[in-house]
Formats: structure tokens, C-alpha cells, sequence
């Protein structure tokens, strides 16, 4: 398959924005914007997201004992970019905080995934972070999605009659 095809493709399938961060044996802070976040296993409780083995936070990641995936919210996508950019500190600009694990993270992230290394798998250009989640916070904060190369929105729910499915049968579908 065309490499083309496949990004293409995949392109076409949202995800959310997020960005992961952790901190070295040496205290210095790294972070990247991934849209490869899922959960994995809720026994035990589990978490993967996705890094280019290219990427200036590899060997970071890759030999990080905890990492914290902060889900960003509609409005944060200049936190998504500048997380996105390479040779730029991308810290700078204050809004990273101590969080959970003592990771930085940023306190209006919609939801944070706190993650003790379970294990980095060899995934040809990519290594997946299998994290082992050790805490939680979420929000009400709607989260910002990539879809089809550029940020989005989530649509708004539909109405409740849109909703209810009890009267179908397995055999109605």
C-alpha cells in the first residue's frame, strides 16, 4: 500500500488531541502532541499512544518511567502546536503545572491520564507507550479533535429521541 493511501486514510479518523509530558532522570521536562491516544485494558488498566521513533522526544519517552497524557480541551489548539513544533522550548510559555505524579501537565486539560511505564513496543516507524494508569482527573470541558488534518469540534449531542434505542431488537439491525 501507497504510504498516501494509508495517511490519507487515517486522516479521515478523529482523534483526539493530546499532549503527553514527562520528565527525565536529569529533571529536564519533555512533551509532544500526539492524536494516537486509546485505552488498551481495564484489567489491568491500560493506555497507548503513539510516538515517531524520529522525534526529538523519543529516547525520552522511550526510557520514561512516568509519563501524563493531557487530553486538550476546543480551545487549546495553540498548545497542540506549539507541543507539534520542533526546535522551540515548549514549555515556555508558563502553562504547564505540576501535576499528577508530579508530571507536568496542564490543569485545564478536559481529562489526564497519569501512566507508569507498563511497556514501549517496537511498531516499525513508531514506538506505542503502553501506560499503566495510575490516576484520573476529567472535566466537563468539551475536547478538541483532529480530524482530516485540522482541529475540530466535536458535534453537540444529539436529542435524547435521537438516542433511544431500547425499542430495537438485535434482530431490527
Amino acid at each position: 500500500m501507497e504510504p498516501s493511501t494509508l495517511t490519507g486514510t487515517m486522516a479521515r479518523v478523529p482523534g483526539p488531541v493530546t499532549v503527553v509530558t514527562t520528565i527525565d532522570g536529569d529533571g529536564k521536562r519533555w512533551g509532544f502532541t500526539a492524536s494516537s491516544f486509546s485505552s488498551v485494558s481495564l484489567d489491568p488498566p491500560l493506555v497507548s499512544v503513539c510516538l515517531d521513533k524520529g522525534a526529538s522526544t523519543h529516547a525520552a519517552f522511550a526510557t520514561a518511567r512516568n509519563f501524563l497524557i493531557n487530553v486538550l480541551t476546543e480551545e487549546q489548539h495553540a498548545v497542540a502546536r506549539r507541543f507539534a513544533t520542533s526546535g522551540i522550548d515548549r514549555f515556555a510559555a508558563g502553562d504547564m503545572q505540576t501535576c499528577e505524579l508530579g508530571l507536568p501537565g496542564l490543569r485545564t486539560a478536559g481529562v489526564r491520564v497519569a501512566c507508569s511505564m507498563h511497556s514501549a513496543v517496537d511498531a516499525g516507524d513508531h514506538t506505542i507507550l503502553l501506560g499503566f494508569v495510575e490516576e484520573a482527573y476529567t472535566s466537563d470541558r468539551t475536547p478538541l479533535v483532529y480530524y482530516n488534518r485540522a482541529f475540530a469540534r466535536p458535534a453537540p449531542n444529539a436529542s435524547r429521541a435521537d438516542q433511544d434505542f431500547s425499542a430495537c431488537h438485535i434482530a431490527d439491525w
